[in-house]
């Protein structure tokens, strides 16, 4: 056994014996690594144990795998590094800046199950037969995906999403190169004044930095409640409650879909409600929401501004039988105000590629739109459109013609 080895066997026994958690303590967990190295270095002067020759590493190496993640850990630490994903153990993929890598580390079956067990350990939930997938967070706010076989081929399919960019207003997006300043003030303008907004994009687009960005624009003053999957926005508001969906037990009981958190989000006073993403029924509930007069946002995976909308009109339908496209596609023109489209080129560079407001208006039972901003390749234009509602923007004192006159 060698030094690292002897080392990590160690304080793993003194955590056990002391009764720390690694998941919470983790200073507690560093406090012991250096007095087991401190005793280590002693025993090492006489010759009772190798000598280590790079304590700092073997330090380091020991606090990741007691109460880090192992070997995915200094992926985690960087920074550049944007997404992990394991699709087999001799197989673990990084994302930087957009682009995928294949890493150099290579790891047992019984690690990856090892890693898995531990990441859901803080987040409650379960995998196993009858429950093949999990989303989960976890305690640094990145967002684990796991798929197990037989759904898989042969093993398990591990994704770790990462938060790099914390933009808690849309002037982080401006010095980030996503957004124009110009384009930046309609959209605060547009938040302020109570608009909804409607995000869109492919995975990977940025579209919950933006719901992110987008909230900072919200008066300070305003209650805002957020409902999502899995724990992702990560608001700098001072009032907020964030709700997140819950799966069923092992009885097939207690499951509360994003669906119940939208209703049960307009019982909680809120003045803005926020849903991280809508896929499927929910996205009705949300219209009904947004047509109640609470203003909100969310987000929506879609290939264009167009497309977002004609999807918004689609997805309620999924609620029922019920539901036809006559109550729905009024209820789009009427309920979403401003849309907001981003791309990711092909450097991994994310940019708002659209923002369109919503007439309100339907013809031919389409919803009509009106380009504010347009992507002309190679940057974010102003289009001739006007967002709706110019009456919200005058009672929140906002001078719209003077906001929307181009700069020189």
């Amino acid at each position: 056994m060698d030094g690292v080895a002897i080392l990590e066997s160690e304080v793993r026994e003194l955590v056990r014996r002391r009764g720390l958690d690694p998941s919470r303590d983790a200073n507690g967990i560093r406090d012991l690594v250096a007095e087991v190295m401190a005793d280590y270095d002693a025993r090492s002067m006489s010759g009772a144990v190798p000598t280590i020759v790079d304590a700092r590493g073997a330090a380091r190496s020991v606090m990741d795998a007691v109460a880090g993640l192992g070997p995915l850990q200094k992926y985690l630490d960087d920074t550049s590094i944007e997404e992990i994903w394991i699709n087999n153990p001799s197989q673990v993929f990084v994302a930087r800046n957009g682009r995928s890598e294949l890493t150099s580390t290579i790891l047992t079956e019984e690690q990856v199950h090892h890693l898995v067990e531990r990441m859901l350990k803080s987040s409650g939930r379960r995998l196993d037969l009858s429950s093949p997938f999990v989303d989960a967070s976890l305690p640094g706010g990145e967002r684990l995906h796991v798929v197990i076989p037989d759904v898989t081929r042969r093993h398990m399919a591990v994704n770790i999403r990462k938060f790099v960019m914390r933009a808690s207003n849309l002037g982080d997006l401006v010095l980030s190169g996503s957004l124009t300043t110009h384009a930046a003030g309609l959209l605060d303008a547009c938040v302020r004044a109570g608009l909804n907004v409607l995000v869109s994009g492919a995975t990977q687009a940025g579209k919950t930095t933006m719901l992110n960005a987008l909230a900072g624009s919200i008066p300070a003053q305003q209650r805002i409640i957020t409902a999502e999957e899995v724990f992702e926005l990560n608001l700098a508001n001072r009032d907020v409650v964030a709700l997140q969906c819950r799966q069923p037990s092992l009885e097939g009981t207690g499951e509360i879909p994003l669906r119940r958190l939208v209703k049960e989000a307009l019982r909680m006073r809120p003045d803005r409600i926020v849903v991280g993403e809508v896929r499927e029924a929910e996205s009705l509930d949300l219209l009904i929401a947004l047509n109640s007069g609470v203003p909100g946002m969310a987000s929506i995976h879609a290939n264009s501004a167009r497309d977002a909308v004609s999807k918004i009109c689609t997805l309620p339908l999924l609620a029922g039988e019920n539901v036809s496209s006559q109550f729905v596609t009024p209820t789009v023109a009427s309920a979403i105000d401003i849309v907001v489209h981003l791309g990711m080129e092909a450097s991994g560079a994310r940019r708002v590629r659209e923002i369109v407001g919503v007439t309100g208006r339907v013809e031919a039972g389409v919803v009509e739109t009106a380009e504010l901003y347009g992507w002309n390749g190679r940057e974010l234009r102003r289009g001739d459109g006007f967002p709706p509602h110019p009456d919200r923007f005058e009672r929140a004192g906002i001078d719209l013609a003077a906001m929307l006159r181009p700069t020189a």
